[in-house]
């Protein structure tokens, strides 16, 4: 399984349009790994994990084709997430299909958008709810539900093909019991975990800090769900979060936690 990471800033991105923080700053100076468009993976070339607003720019610059893809998943309706108008540029008049050529799969609240948007275009579209998994294309998806939008079934998604299991968790919050309690049918060979506010925690409950990252990642490791052996990545990185991408590097190195940048590929064998 191939998961490459497409973008891993947060909801504004590194550095933010409108902002002036240290991180901004940063990035805006030195580039690399440390500009972060808003966060979007690609599993195997063909499904495609969210649709934001930066979604052109993160296909051209890696050189990759739309039309690969079978399936687009998406996690929940925050805008950085979910840019509902771009998915109108699959079919005609924007070019000569007739019909999107991928399957759509995500929450009533996504549903209901797009059926409202488009309530005579041709979309093939999925309900999807936690913990009712679903085929497409040789793969079991199983969304799991995430601590993150109050009224929504916000999702993080679990994929298992060829023996290999993956979970994709890009805005997670604590996850709640019954989320915690479904992790323990799993072995994970890989996992990308957000790190919205780095080290600067908030109040908010629905983000995690680099802190809680190692406290999710222990309590994983105590239920057996990770091992040593099983590849975690970070993700949905906040210009606020008060690190830089090498800053990261240094806190979470000694936990065998890589930190994600756009363009980062993960290969599980």
């Amino acid at each position: 399984m191939k998961i490459q990471l497409l973008g891993t800033g947060g909801a504004d991105g590194v550095p933010a349009l409108y902002g002036d923080t240290r991180v901004s700053r940063f990035a805006r100076a030195n580039g690399g790994k440390d500009v972060r468009s808003r966060t979007a993976a690609l599993i195997d070339g063909i499904l495609k994990i969210d649709f934001g607003p930066d979604t052109w720019h993160q296909m051209t610059r890696e050189g990759l084709d739309a039309r690969d893809w079978t399936a687009l998943l998406f996690t929940h309706s925050d805008a950085d997430h979910f840019a509902l108008d771009e998915i109108q540029y699959a079919v005609f008049p924007f070019n000569d299909y007739e019909y999107v050529g991928f399957q759509v799969y995500g929450n009533s609240v996504i549903c209901r958008a797009i059926i409202e948007r488009f309530p005579e275009w041709p979309f093939e579209v999925f309900m999807t709810e936690s913990f009712q998994s679903f085929e497409n294309s040789g793969y079991t998806i199983t969304p799991i539900e995430a601590n993150h939008t109050a009224g929504e079934d916000s999702h993080n998604l679990i994929f298992e093909s060829d023996g290999k299991t993956f979970l994709y968790g890009s805005d997670t919050g604590i996850w709640p019991d019954v989320t915690w309690e479904k992790l323990k049918d799993f072995k994970l060979d890989g996992m990308v975990i957000e790190c919205t506010e780095g080290f600067a925690p908030t109040s908010y409950y629905g983000h995690l800090d680099a802190k809680e990252v190692l406290e999710v990642v222990e309590r994983l490791n105590k239920m057996g769900t990770v091992s040593s052996d099983t590849k975690i990545w970070t993700t949905h990185h906040s210009h606020q979060g008060e690190a830089t991408h090498d800053e990261l590097v240094e806190f979470f190195g000694p936990h065998n936690i890589n930190v994600g940048y756009d363009g980062a590929v993960i290969e599980i064998a």
